[in-house]
């Protein structure tokens, strides 16, 4: 265990080998929230070794997920791959200190060991472990660690305490392939020890590694950190989250209109909690994040948690802000986009952002105040038109262009008078007025609707629908 007095440095580690999946988020989120809380570090080191799968755009996704969910990192980002060299500087080392050894059976004599292996209810074990090197240069043979086979090796873990393994259940893991690569095991013990990682916060698929890493730190003379493993994220039905759940990238709840903070928020809760809190800032997550308070059970995706927390952030987000993210899902959709759509957006975005969950709810919600003109006229509202209805919206129209005050609160106060003026409720208002307004879409309340379009577009609908229902 390191220090508890040296300063706290976490990592994430992802492989390049596709999207940014919403667990590594959380796993992000959490070694992050650990190093804010405890004034430590927090390091990224990309853990390129498949070299076919980790391309140059694949590495660009890892760096664009991790910004887009608005986590910084406080140096620049360590490369695996890069550092090879250095991982068989120190597999050599241990076959120096009697605590690796070359293994030379065959690709046919170990699929013959691991069936005896497997027969036996055993690990492999090499006939090289203690034996001298055979006569001849040059057969090829790969690293193994020379692991204890008695006794036990305890992790002790942070969110699900002492886990003990048998050590005869453990195998003599390969170090160095047969073309001199390093393992995944070995690489991840020199990286995380050179960086001076106090703190392994990782999923808890990765527990059994622990074993084996807390082995290869002890041949080489190292102390392991601190291991944590979070649960895993589940589905609704508790299975593992896939993407036929819905999403399981970042990039999947970015396009499905989720804001960053909110889906911190959420991640956040995903495994921790702080009492009843459910929405809370990055200061308060921050000031309240401990290890000890991680639960062991894996956690479930909750869309309806998830869109509760959402509506909240874009209730409080900026609205030019909210109109650049609506704009984008316009143009993804080629939707029509008038030319004064920036001045539509401002005056439609703070009377509907209420209703919206998600950024592609509140795209949905201003599309009553980007319609094209003229606006059709079904049948129902040829019905609501016929008779007295079409002389009343002419006199509505004459009262809402005398209006002095155009906000919705003066919109309002417009209508509530017009409806007195006629001796009716407004519910013989709303039916010829409503589809004027709406234009097929989904529109607020009259008065906001008003204020949204606007004074001259609003009285622009109005008068086409007059023009052209007699």
């Amino acid at each position: 265990m390191p220090d508890p007095a040296s300063p706290v440095v976490t990592r994430i580690a992802p492989s390049p080998t596709g999207k940014l999946h919403i667990g590594n988020a959380r796993t992000a989120l959490f070694n992050w929230l650990y190093a804010r809380h405890t004034g430590g570090t927090f390091l990224l080191r990309v853990e390129d070794t498949d070299r076919e799968r980790s391309t140059a755009e694949n590495v660009e996704v890892i760096f664009e997920g991790f910004a887009w969910l608005g986590l910084d990192f406080d140096a620049a980002p360590v490369f695996q791959h890069a550092r090879a060299d250095r991982h068989r500087a120190a597999a050599a080392e241990m076959l120096a200190r009697g605590s690796a050894y070359r293994d030379y059976m065959t690709p046919e004599e170990l699929a013959e060991e691991r069936e005896r292996a497997r027969a036996e209810g055993r690990t492999i074990r090499s006939p090289w472990r203690d034996a001298p090197a055979p006569a001849g240069a040059g057969k090829p043979f790969v690293v193994r660690l020379k692991a204890p086979r008695e006794g036990e090796t305890l992790v002790e873990d942070l969110v699900k305490g002492p886990v003990v393994f048998r050590n005869d259940q453990l195998d003599d893991l390969i170090l160095l392939r047969a073309d001199g690569s390093p393992t995944y095991n070995l690489a991840v013990v020199v990286d995380d020890h050179e960086m001076g990682i106090t703190h392994v916060i990782r999923g808890d698929d990765h527990l059994n590694n622990a074993a084996r890493q807390t082995l290869i730190y002890q041949a080489l003379g190292w102390g392991p950190p601190a291991f944590a493993h979070l649960p895993l994220i589940h589905g609704p039905d508790g299975a593992k989250l896939s993407k036929r759940h819905g999403a399981e990238a970042v990039s999947d709840f970015a396009g499905m209109g989720y804001l960053p903070e909110a889906l911190r928020n959420y991640l956040a809760r995903l495994g921790w909690g702080h009492g009843d809190d459910e929405i809370f800032s990055d200061a308060q997550a921050i000031s309240w994040f401990e290890i000890a308070d991680v639960v062991s059970a894996p956690a479930r995706l909750d869309w309806a948690k998830l869109n509760h927390v959402n509506q909240h952030y874009i209730r409080l987000a900026d609205d030019a802000r909210l109109a650049g993210l609506v704009d984008e899902v316009l143009k993804s959709r080629e939707a029509h986009r008038p030319p004064d759509l920036a001045e539509r957006l401002a005056r439609a975005i703070p009377v509907v952002k209420e209703g919206a969950k998600t950024i592609l709810e509140l795209a949905d919600l201003v599309l009553f105040a980007l319609k094209e003109r003229p606006v059709a006229v079904d049948e129902k509202l040829k019905a609501a038109l016929a008779g007295e209805g079409r002389e009343r919206l002419g006199r509505l129209a004459l009262a809402l262009s005398d209006a002095s005050d155009w906000s919705a609160e003066g919109m309002a106060g417009t209508l509530k008078r017009f409806a007195e003026g006629e001796g009716v409720g407004l519910g013989k208002v709303g039916p010829i007025l409503r589809p004027i307004l709406a234009a097929g879409a989904v529109a607020p309340d009259l008065a906001s609707a008003l204020f949204a379009l606007g004074r001259a577009e609003a009285l622009a609908r109005i008068q086409e629908v007059l023009s052209h229902v007699q």
